[in-house]
């Protein structure tokens, strides 16, 4: 009640309830607040591992490599190429007149590291805290960035799927008749494919990328939420606020989602977390299989699969799986505990 009268909010005692109900699944509650933390670590990556210092300071002038890139002759090289703070013989040009601030992990996701005391994949060591995958790559870099890029993803195709499905839903439910009857075929027939044949059958015809495969996995996740709110809107077209609203000559469009699109969304939102699952899922099942992201993508699945051809190295495997299995959990748990604030038999004590 404090927080409220702060943050000068009015909530209602049903979202109070909700909230409550939230709180006390411990373990979702938790699992949230653990998952926005790794998320809000990964957002920054470029800032937690890269090859480019944070900042140097050169000839008293101050330089921003990871914003903007400086050619070798800015600091006193021979070459116009852009610099690699890396190079020995750059890093004493620099240090002859000057320093640098390095991020935590002196590593990009795409960075060799050519001074391995052992073929790659190399182990754990206090240079590479995770070992180098099979191309001397840090395995902790490509996880910061896998992670960020497989969360994004997910949460970018949740967002877009539950527009459309919902939309498609709402429409079904509340007109009825002949749109809901030729509706419920189309779909029926496009669940009935093979949804992981035919995006392998696309991402090899088409390059793949970020974007493409966000399109290619709309075109069948969208269908996850019209059956619920299918049912949610045949319920609310018949009750009484509804028919009055129609018989003032409300439009279809304002009654839809002004009126029932909000009771609808109660169930919805229960499933939300499930979808950011199931498309986290299925990029690195392409990812495994090679259909995914292009090579060479910070990309948790291309990881696993280094780990299955590289039986003599377990720490990817394991990172991999361990990584994965975490996530997951947590989105899990997250979903259970939505359940539960959105559930009407749970009331509070």
């Amino acid at each position: 009640m404090a927080a409220e009268r702060f943050l000068g909010l009015r909530i209602t005692p049903l979202t109070r309830r909700r909230l409550y109900n939230f709180r006390a699944n411990r373990r979702g509650f938790w699992s949230l607040w653990i998952f926005l933390a790794l998320f809000a670590v990964t957002l920054p990556a470029e800032f937690i591992a890269n090859d480019k210092p944070l900042l140097v300071r050169y000839d008293g002038a101050y330089f921003f490599p990871i914003i903007e890139p400086y050619p070798e002759t800015t600091f006193g090289g021979d070459l116009p190429t852009e610099t690699d703070y890396r190079d020995p013989f750059v890093k004493e040009l620099i240090e002859e007149k000057g320093w640098m601030v390095w991020p935590l992990i002196r590593y990009s996701y795409a960075t060799i590291n050519y001074d391995l005391p052992v073929p790659a994949p190399a182990p754990p060591t206090t240079e590479n805290w995770l070992g180098t995958d099979d191309q001397g790559r840090d395995v902790v870099a490509r996880l910061i960035y896998g992670f960020r890029i497989s969360v994004l993803f997910g949460l970018i195709l949740t967002v877009f799927s539950s527009i459309v499905g919902v939309a498609a839903g709402a429409v079904q439910g509340y007109f009825g008749g002949w749109t809901d009857l030729l509706f419920q075929r189309f779909i029926e027939i496009w669940e009935g494919m093979p949804v992981l044949y035919l995006l392998i059958i696309l991402a090899s015809v088409i390059e793949p990328n970020f974007w493409v495969l966000l399109v290619l996995l709309l075109l069948f996740s969208w269908m996850a939420l019209v059956g619920v709110v299918r049912a949610e809107f045949l319920r609310g077209r018949n009750f009484d606020y509804v028919r009055a609203a129609r018989a003032l000559g409300v439009r279809d469009a304002v009654i839809m989602f002004r009126h029932v699109l909000p009771n609808a969304m109660v169930a919805t939102l229960t499933f939300v977390p499930f979808i950011t699952v199931g498309s986290i899922t299925t990029l690195t099942a392409l990812d495994f299989l090679g259909f995914g992201l292009p090579p060479g993508s910070p990309s948790l699945g291309e990881l696993l699969q280094q780990g299955k051809a590289n039986l003599q190295a377990p720490w990817l495997g394991f990172t991999a799986f361990s990584v994965l299995a975490i996530m997951l959990s947590l989105l899990i748990f997250v979903g259970e505990a939505v359940r539960d604030a959105f559930d009407p038999r749970k009331t509070i004590a």
